[in-house]
């Protein structure tokens, strides 16, 4: 998980990311640090409707994996990096999915 938030940080060095995560051991671990620029938000146990991943995963689905079979993995993983790019570059799109009241408060009162 340190790696993980590492490297978005540096990805996204310009911005305060605010990260939505589960109550999984790894991210409440005293190990883990957490950079300057991202929040973590932790969700209510056994709440998977408020998970904003959880919505992009539904899309992804239902768009891009609906009643498809694929000859191999490597086909499966090529239609998924198509698929992400795609979703990837419609913001507007991932907005209307992820960006909930409670994500929108922790993101004013983060900064």
């Amino acid at each position: 998980m340190n790696i993980f938030l590492e490297h978005v940080s540096k990805e996204f060095v310009n911005s305060f990311v605010v990260m939505q995560v589960d109550c999984a051991g790894w991210h409440r671990s005293r190990k883990l640090h957490i950079p300057e620029n991202i929040r973590l938000l932790f969700q209510p146990p056994y709440s998977p409707e408020v998970n904003p991943v959880e919505h992009l995963w539904r899309e992804l689905r239902e768009k891009h994996f609906s009643n498809r079979t694929f000859p191999s993995l490597d086909a499966l993983q090529d239609q998924l990096c198509t698929a992400l790019q795609e979703m990837s570059e419609d913001t507007a799109a991932i907005t209307s999915l992820t960006y909930f009241p409670h994500i929108r408060l922790a993101c004013t009162t983060a900064v």
